[in-house]
């Protein structure tokens, strides 16, 4: 039985797992945790404590108006990435308990294939 890091939930909304194939399930954010549980299997879980958190990073779309996804780089477990039902109210209750300054926007698609274009096309130098 999976067992909660958390002692009061500070919000709980309906949200997909990137980790491997989507797992929807559900997004509770406590005081002492980010944690995600599958609806379907109640042993897949996920749960970062806030010092584990290394960065939180957001894919905005057309000025910040819709957050399709958004990930969570951990120091030592890797990335996660989410989605969810309502990101807005999710990510500012992450702010809460995480430092703003390590909340980042992930790069656009003109931005990835700039620095692509840029790496093809440099010179490399002896």
């Amino acid at each position: 039985m999976a067992q909660s890091i958390n002692t009061r939930a500070d919000l709980v909304t309906n949200a997909t797992s990137f980790l491997g194939m989507g797992d929807y399930g559900k997004i509770m954010i406590g005081d002492r945790g980010f944690e995600f549980f599958d609806n379907r299997n109640v042993e897949n879980y996920i749960q970062i404590p806030w010092e584990e958190i290394d960065m939180v990073i957001a894919s905005l779309m057309f000025g910040g108006r819709w957050i399709p996804r958004f990930a969570i780089k951990t120091k030592s477990n890797g990335t996660f990435s989410f989605a969810a039902r309502k990101p807005h109210k999710v990510l500012r209750e992450v702010r809460k308990h995480v430092d703003p300054n390590k909340m980042v926007r992930s790069l656009g698609i003109v931005q990835v294939a700039k620095n692509g274009l840029m790496t093809l096309f440099k010179r490399k130098t002896k």
